[in-house]
């Protein structure tokens, strides 16, 4: 593979929490048994027109947090040094950090799309109505609590950052992290992000645009990417965090290879604050530049997980995108949204969906877009309708985000052997 200069990235262990499970087995299990992790949820206040939604009822325990630490994290954070710390253990064992690695050649990029809504809200009507709130209240609102806290936990003194990106936060802060290590500013990063939005003010400033899924009966249309019943997506909670390293360091401590890191693009729509760009480029430029910093042609990709929101503007101008960015390669590429499972989850979705592209080079299972009953014959590529796909030594699979202010992320991912 002819990739261009910089260091080699390896991922080396990743964590993940969501309705659908506590672990990435967990959830990865619950997509390979068909599981959905969203149900019909009443929201008492009345403006709420959207009645299904990813809560997360049965949280893990957070005993081995510290506690001057968890007093003032929000709980989109809370769930993000979840993820991080099973990722870490996915990583490393029970390995001392301090063993391997300096804390300066190790850093953290953790994102958020609405932070800590929920807390705001709830701590402004304490205040408002009482005159009094959380003395923590400024720091539970901070978009980079949770990047400080994993930093302080696992004392990660290198790299921080915070991406702010809506719905391709996630896979941002790994093509971020993914960019600090090819320059060599880090040896181990931590990436990913999360979101917790349950309160009735956060849920309907969402609704209140009209993304949310209108249905208010039947689940199988709640979420149907790419359908004709398609109307919006699926609210959900939960956090994703991968931890990459630098290649030969990894390499040479003996670690577990997942898949490697090889290609990524990022551009802006610079468009509408909510509706994808019509002229289709920055989309496209985001998937051609991957394939080109990844040193391969388009038919060389052997799955695309799709942003694949369900709403009718993303669905189809995605669709459309990809066969401007892919060609001739987008008719025969298998493709599909397990959003029809997960719900959206956000700032999470990049890097949970990033955790599902390596499963599939892990496993050869190509998940099906589930609910595809009526598929829109305006998107008329193969997006794996309804039933699983099989298929060993698959090399190259492609995540694809995008978000509401034009944002647009690919990463290619490739099996460890590749």
């Amino acid at each position: 593979m002819n990739r261009q200069s910089g260091r080699r990235v390896a991922v080396t262990g990743y964590g993940a929490l969501c309705s659908l499970g506590n672990s990435v087995d967990e959830i990865w299990d619950s997509i390979g048994q068909y599981k959905v992790g969203y149900r019909r949820v009443e929201h008492p206040e009345a403006p709420i027109v959207a009645r299904f939604f990813g809560v997360m009822d049965n949280k893990p325990p957070r005993k081995q947090f510290s506690k001057a630490i968890l007093k003032f994290l929000p709980e989109f954070a809370k769930l993000g040094m979840s993820a991080a710390a099973e990722a870490i253990h996915s990583a490393f064992g029970d390995t001392d950090l301090d063993q391997l690695c300096d804390p300066f050649e190790r850093g953290v990029i953790f994102g958020t799309g609405w932070g800590a809504q929920d807390e705001s809200t709830i701590n402004n009507n304490a205040f408002r109505d009482g005159g009094t709130a959380s003395p923590f209240s400024n720091l539970l609102v901070m978009p980079s609590v949770a990047t400080a806290a994993i930093s302080m936990q696992w004392n990660l003194r290198g790299y921080q950052n915070t991406p702010v990106a809506a719905c391709a936060t996630g896979s941002i802060a790994v093509g971020d992290a993914y960019e600090v290590i090819r320059s060599g500013r880090a040896k181990v990063m931590l990436a990913g992000g999360g979101e917790s939005i349950r309160e009735g003010f956060g849920v309907w400033s969402i609704d209140a645009l009209r993304a949310l899924s209108k249905e208010q009966e039947v689940l199988e249309r709640a979420c149907c990417p790419f359908s004709l019943d398609r109307s919006g997506f699926v609210l959900s909670e939960g956090a994703a965090v991968l931890c990459l390293e630098d290649y030969e360091f990894a390499k040479a401590r003996g670690a577990r290879i997942l898949a490697e890191i090889v290609g990524y693009g990022n551009y802006s729509d610079a468009r509408d604050i909510t509706s994808p760009a019509e002229d289709l480029l920055a989309r496209t430029m985001t998937i051609r530049t991957a394939c080109a910093q990844a040193g391969m042609p388009a038919d060389a990709i052997d799955y695309v997980n799709a942003h694949g929101t369900s709403t009718p503007l993303n669905d189809l101008n995605e669709t459309q995108a990809l066969k401007l960015a892919l060609g001739n390669a987008a008719k025969y590429v298998p493709i599909s949204s397990t959003k029809s499972y997960t719900g959206h989850l956000i700032a999470a979705t990049g890097a949970i969906e990033s955790i599902f592209c390596i499963k599939t080079l892990q496993t050869g299972l190509m998940p099906a877009t589930i609910h595809l009953a009526r598929p829109d014959p305006e998107c008329d590529l193969d997006y794996i309708p309804n039933e699983h796909r099989h298929k060993q030594g698959l090399r190259h699979v492609l995540n694809l985000n995008y978000g509401f202010g034009g944002s647009n992320s690919a990463l290619i991912f490739a099996a460890a052997d590749a």
